[in-house]
């Protein structure tokens, strides 16, 4: 689990990214319209938020919950499978995760949690 500190320091080096990317799209263009300003802001907003969901949802305890779930149709222990990535829609955009990944040997499903 990550620090506050390296927390803070991952989402800042993010939104400092995005802010020169929009710099640099400023300095490229004389008047930008109302309607390329607000394409451009909106596109930077999505991402940003993105980024931020993505590094709180991968700094949660449940990432790799201890002990392993039970299986929702068996109720049997699940075995962890390791770390594998998940491509989520959540309000805010595409978000890419690396979750625990586990699997029921009975079911043959498997389950990210927290859900």
């Amino acid at each position: 689990m990550k620090s506050r500190a390296e927390r803070k320091a991952n989402l800042m080096q993010m939104a400092e990214a995005e802010i020169e990317q929009l710099l640099d799209w400023m300095e490229a263009r004389d008047e930008p319209d109302l309607s390329g300003i607000e394409e451009v802001v909106l596109a930077l907003r999505k991402r940003i938020g993105e980024g931020m969901t993505q590094e709180v949802v991968e700094n949660q305890e449940s990432v790799r919950p201890v002990p392993s779930p039970s299986c929702p149709k068996c109720e049997q222990e699940m075995h962890y499978k390791g770390m594998k990535p998940k491509e989520i829609t959540s309000m805010v955009g595409e978000v890419k995760l690396n979750r625990g990944y586990y699997y029921c040997d009975d079911c043959q499903g498997g389950l990210f949690p927290p859900g």
